[in-house]
C-alpha cells in the first residue's frame, strides 16, 4: 500500500473536518479573528496604496458577487475580490497572526477567499467558519514546519504560506474533495511569492501590502483549477524541491501532521493591539507596564537597552525608515513612537511622524543586542532595560502583549475596536455585520449580509 503524502493527509482531515469536532473555544477564536480582520480590512481600505490595488481589481473583476470591504456596495468576481480584501487587511500592519510566530496571518489570507467565493456561491456562515479553520489548521503547520526560516533567505513568509492556506480555505466553501484539495495545495506551491527586498530599499515598501491578497487571488485560482481537474504534485510541501526543500534553510516535516485533530492551531491566533510589525509588541508592552508602574515619561529617558531574537536584528533594525510603511517593519521606531503616544490608536502611526524629532531623538536613545541564548527563547521574546535620568533602572522580559492567547481580547473589547476601525468609513451597518458574525454559524447564506456603507 502506497504511503499517503502530508499533502493527502491534511487534505483528508480538512474535507473531513465538521463543525460538531471543534471544541468551542477554537470556534470563538475563529469568530473573533474574522470579525478582527473585517474591522482592519474596512480600515485599511482607506490607504492610497490599497486604492490602487482596488482600481486595478474594478477595473478587471467587475460584475460578481463577492463584496469589497471598505468600498462603497462594491462587487467584483471572486479572484478579484479575495485580491483587494486580502490586501486591505494587511494594509497598515493590524490583521492577525500565530504565536509561536510561524509566518503565517490567518485572518488575511482565509478569509477574504472564502468570503469571496462563499458570497459567489451563497453559502452560509458555517461553511465559512468550518473552512476558516481548517484552512488554519493546515496553513499554521506548514508555516511550523518551516521553522519560519524562509525570511532568512529573504522570502516575506505569510506570502509564501498563505496561498496553501487560501487554497484550503477557497477548496473547502468550493466544495472540493480530499484529491481535488490535495491538487490544490500542489498548484498553490507554484503559486508561492513575495520578497523583503521592502525592508532594504529606497523605495517600494507598499508591495508589502500586496504579498496577502496575492496569496488570497492565488488560493483562488488553486482551488478553481483543481476542481476542473488540473493536478500539482502531491508531494509539494515535504518532497524533493516541494515547499520545505526549496523555500526553507532548515524545516521538520514531522510537525506538519504532528497531533493533527487533537492539537488546534487556531487556538494559537492572536490579535494586534498595536498597528505595526509583532517582533515590537511585546517590547511596547512591557514599556507601558513601567511607565504606569514608575511614573515617568519619554523626557525622563536616558537610555533603552533591547535584548532581542537575531532576526529582530537582521530584519527589523530600521533607523531612518523613508515612509510609515518602513516604519511600521522597525522594532526600535515603534518603540520610539510609543514612548510618546498611545500605540494603540493607528491614527498616531500617520506619515509625518517618520520625520518627528522627538521620536528620530528617541529612536537614537535604543540599543538592541541578540540573546546569546535565543535558541532556547521564543522568538517574540524580549528584554527591557530602560535607565532613566535620575539612576533609575527597570528591567522587564515579555513576550506578551493584550490580543495574544495567553491574553485574549474580550467580546466588549473586540466590539470597541471593531467599531473605531470601520467609523471613520461610516460602515453604517457595523452592528449588525459584527453580531451575525458572532453567530456566524447559524448565517444561513453570506448574501444575506447588508450593504456595508
Amino acid at each position: 500500500m502506497t504511503l499517503k503524502s502530508q499533502s493527502e493527509i491534511l487534505s483528508d482531515f480538512a474535507v473531513s473536518l465538521k463543525l460538531n469536532d471543534i471544541p468551542i473555544d477554537v470556534l470563538n477564536t475563529a469568530k473573533f479573528c474574522i470579525i478582527d480582520t473585517i474591522g482592519v480590512s474596512i480600515f485599511g481600505s482607506q490607504f492610497p496604496w490599497s486604492q490602487k490595488i482596488a482600481t486595478y481589481a474594478k477595473s478587471y473583476g467587475s460584475g460578481g458577487k463577492s463584496q469589497v470591504l471598505g468600498s462603497t456596495n462594491t462587487r467584483l468576481h471572486a479572484p478579484y475580490a479575495a485580491l483587494v480584501n486580502g490586501a486591505f487587511a494587511h494594509a497598515f500592519e493590524q490583521d492577525s497572526l500565530r504565536k509561536p510566530g510561524a509566518g503565517v496571518h490567518p485572518g488575511a489570507t482565509l478569509f477574504p477567499p472564502a468570503l469571496a467565493i462563499g458570497q459567489e456561491m451563497s453559502v452560509g456562515g458555517e461553511t465559512l467558519l468550518r473552512s476558516f479553520i481548517a484552512g488554519c489548521e493546515v496553513m499554521f503547520r506548514i508555516g511550523s514546519a518551516s521553522k519560519h526560516s524562509s525570511e532568512k533567505l529573504g522570502f516575506h513568509a505569510p506570502g509564501l504560506t498563505g496561498v496553501f492556506g487560501a487554497a484550503v480555505s477557497a477548496g473547502l466553501v468550493q466544495g472540493l474533495d480530499s484529491l481535488q484539495l490535495s491538487n490544490a495545495l500542489g498548484i498553490a506551491g507554484s503559486l508561492s511569492s513575495g520578497l523583503l527586498a521592502f525592508t532594504k530599499s529606497t523605495r517600494g515598501s507598499e508591495v508589502k501590502r500586496l504579498h496577502l491578497g496575492k496569496a488570497c487571488e492565488s488560493g483562488v485560482l488553486a482551488s478553481r483549477l483543481a476542481y476542473e481537474g488540473f493536478e500539482g504534485p502531491e508531494t509539494i510541501l515535504e518532497g524533493k524541491f516541494g515547499f520545505l526543500d526549496t523555500f526553507c534553510s532548515s524545516s521538520d516535516s514531522e510537525l506538519l501532521t504532528k497531533n493533527l485533530g487533537t492539537e488546534w492551531e487556531t487556538s494559537k491566533i492572536c490579535l494586534k493591539a498595536y498597528p505595526c510589525h509583532i517582533t515590537a509588541h511585546p517590547l511596547i508592552h512591557s514599556l507601558y507596564l513601567l511607565m504606569n508602574k514608575y511614573s515617568f515619561s519619554s523626557i525622563d529617558i536616558q537610555r533603552c537597552d533591547l535584548l532581542v531574537s537575531e532576526k529582530i536584528l537582521t530584519h527589523h533594525d530600521i533607523r531612518e525608515p523613508r515612509d510609515i510603511k518602513q516604519a511600521q517593519y522597525s522594532v526600535p521606531f515603534c518603540l520610539a513612537i510609543a514612548m510618546d503616544n498611545d500605540a494603540s490608536d493607528p491614527s498616531v502611526f500617520r506619515e509625518e511622524i517618520v520625520n518627528n524629532p522627538n521620536i528620530v531623538n528617541n529612536c537614537k536613545k535604543i540599543t538592541m543586542t541578540a540573546y546569546s541564548d535565543a535558541l532556547q527563547r521564543n522568538s517574540w521574546t524580549s528584554t527591557l532595560k530602560v535607565l532613566l535620568k535620575n539612576g533609575s533602572e527597570y528591567i522587564i522580559e515579555s513576550d506578551g502583549f493584550v490580543g495574544s492567547p495567553e491574553n485574549p481580547l474580550s467580546i466588549s473589547q473586540l466590539k470597541q475596536r471593531f467599531l473605531h476601525h470601520t467609523q471613520k468609513c461610516k460602515f453604517v451597518n457595523a452592528e449588525n455585520w459584527f453580531n451575525a458574525f458572532l453567530d456566524l454559524e447559524n448565517l444561513t447564506n453570506l448574501n444575506q449580509l447588508p450593504d456595508l456603507f
